[in-house]
């Protein structure tokens, strides 16, 4: 099949993906579309909200209907790194023999990542960047696609730990969940609380994802627009010589060279499940927020006058 067509049948497929998820979740169209993003180009996302937007349940449903393996992983303070990797035992023949955790799946729903030590958050760390897991000196290989969902309550409540900058930078998009709009609410009360059951059908195969993630990596990007990508994150640093003023005053550390290969990657995915061949500066725009939101840290003086990294990316654009 030639890349056009290919192209073609990516749009005709997400598209029905889109509307196969719109059956459970209602509203939440950018989140939807942000986590599909990163699906398709082949990252992991951070989802931030509180409590009952239906985090688990939008994981859950996407998984569905993508056809793919879904595990969930419920991030407690007394979670070990063995409960997420797996870990050896020993046989009735006195061998040692390992058994896989969690993390062997194609989607995992890290659940509430920010409730567990760093110790056991580092845990995802390599399944995250190599898609493999090392245990007892054994390097086991993830299957692919590979992709992990994490969603965390603002780090403000009770009993959390931050993410380790280091484990951020490994998320392509950070996702905000905002409250369903009213008329959103109405609909998903009178759909919650009623006696239907909704069936998600599976309209991708595994093999099918991970050509299409090869195809987007394919899609051709004009220099002027992998410029303007690094620019922009060059523009996040406040030592760097693109910094505006309202990085200099209010930033203190900005994005590595990883936001700009995910800015490139998103645009192509955002393009691509346009059915356009090439992306456009626009579609660097589209996804800027979600991928830069997280790679910014402002100083105690941006808190102070409450500028936020939504307000500063807005400007940056």
């Amino acid at each position: 099949m030639s890349d056009v067509k290919a192209v073609e049948q990516l749009v005709e497929k997400y598209t029905g993906l889109k509307q196969e998820i719109a059956k459970k979740i209602i509203g939440q169209d950018k989140v939807v579309n942000e986590i599909l993003l990163s699906i398709f180009a082949g990252g992991h996302a951070l989802l931030i909200g509180v409590p009952g937007l239906a985090k688990t349940l939008m994981v859950n449903t996407i998984s569905q209907a993508l056809g793919l393996d879904f595990k969930r992983i419920q991030f407690t303070p007394d979670l070990m790194p063995s409960d997420i990797l797996g870990s050896e035992i020993l046989d009735e023949k006195r061998n040692f023999k390992f058994i896989k955790g969690p993390v062997f799946s194609n989607i995992i729903l890290a659940d509430e990542i920010n409730r567990t030590p760093p110790k056991t958050q580092a845990a995802l760390l390599e399944a995250m960047q190599e898609k493999s897991v090392t245990v007892a000196g054994h390097n086991y290989q993830l299957a692919k696609p590979y992709f992990v969902l994490a969603t965390q309550n603002p780090i403000e409540q009770e009993g959390t730990y931050p993410l380790p900058e280091a484990q951020l930078d490994r998320f392509m998009f950070s996702i905000f969940l905002q409250y369903p709009t009213f008329q959103e609410e109405i609909d998903v009360v009178k759909s919650t609380t009623a006696d239907k059951d909704v069936t998600i059908n599976p309209l991708f195969t595994a093999e099918e994802i991970v050509s299409f993630q090869k195809l987007i990596r394919k899609v051709p990007v004009a220099d002027n627009v992998i410029e303007y990508a690094v620019k922009l994150v060059a523009k996040t640093r406040p030592n760097g010589e693109y910094a505006p003023e309202i990085i200099k005053e209010f930033v203190d550390w900005g994005a590595g060279p990883r936001a700009s290969q995910n800015l490139i990657l998103a645009a192509k995915a955002n393009a691509a499940t346009k059915g356009k061949f090439s992306p456009d500066i626009e579609d660097v725009q589209a996804v800027a927020e979600g991928i830069l939101r997280h790679r910014i840290i402002k100083n105690y003086k941006a808190e102070a006058e409450g500028l936020t990294e939504e307000k500063i990316i807005a400007e940056l654009l």
